[in-house]
């Protein structure tokens, strides 16, 4: 909901979140490669940076993602993405989101500012150019992640306390939107990657109906099953074919990953 006037926040104050982590740390990073059934076409990498930051006056790991088109995909369809958010380390609550999409001749940037404890989060986006600017304050829920963070807060719970088929909500905000998001937990898999053979935790994010993916169960994440509990493993079935994230080299982690050991 967009707001237009100061006065329309209110005097109520969302009380402050902690959040327990013992998964991850500075400096992990995470490599993929990304196929399109059997293309091999983008990399990703997904990586805390080295130091903690000061965001809001409060200390947060700098996680971005980044994402580019290779090969023969590159000459029809060029991405070139940034995603990044400023995390609170004592909550696992966004401070600041940043993302920088270049797709074609496609450009846009926006950041969003979030204040938790006044529960509204503040957006400048430009599509093109600076010219071309917009400006925003929306009413957000408590506890509201981005669409980086939120995989991070996932990362913080305690999966062995639940049972599968039980319903995670996730309070997202994302482009101008509040989108409360249900995850699944399916239970225990083990999955092959390119990285190795390593046992794994299953979410199934419920998706809302579009034109990409097909069906509200499409996509399946993976995490390892230990205390890193990093994405390993993603699977979407598309409309059109289907797309595999799959991990091939990590540094940094913060514990142990569980492989399974080859005969």
């Amino acid at each position: 909901m967009l707001i237009t006037g100061l006065a329309a926040f209110g005097p109520t104050k969302q009380p402050a979140r902690s959040a327990d982590n013992t998964s991850f740390q500075t400096g992990e990073t995470l490599h993929y490669k990304v196929h399109y059934g059997l293309i091999n076409a983008a990399d990703a990498t997904i990586e805390l940076d080295n130091n903690v930051h000061r965001i809001n006056d409060r200390s947060c790991y700098r996680a971005t993602v980044t994402g580019r088109t290779i090969g023969s995909f590159d000459y029809f369809l060029r991405i070139r993405d940034t995603w990044r958010s400023y995390i609170d380390t004592a909550s696992i609550q966004p401070q600041r989101f940043y993302r920088n999409i270049e797709e074609n001749n496609y450009r846009k940037r926006e950041t969003v500012d979030f204040d938790h404890q006044r529960g509204v989060a503040t957006m400048e986006s430009y599509k093109k150019d600076k010219n071309d600017v917009k400006r925003g304050t929306f009413k957000v829920p408590a506890n509201v992640q981005d669409i980086v963070s939120a995989f991070y807060y996932l990362r913080t719970l305690n999966y062995d306390l639940r049972r599968p088929g039980e319903v995670i909500r996730v309070q997202g905000f994302f482009d101008e939107e509040n989108l409360p998001m249900d995850v699944i937990y399916k239970g225990r898999e083990t999955v092959s990657t390119k990285a190795g053979t390593i046992r794994a935790i299953r979410l199934v994010p419920k998706m809302p109906k579009n034109k990409l993916f097909k069906g509200e169960n499409a996509v399946s994440v993976y995490l390892s099953d230990d205390q890193n509990k990093i994405p390993v493993l993603i699977q979407a079935d598309m409309l059109v074919g289907a797309v595999k994230v799959d991990l091939y080299k990590y540094k940094g982690l913060r514990n142990r990953l569980n492989m399974v050991a080859q005969k």
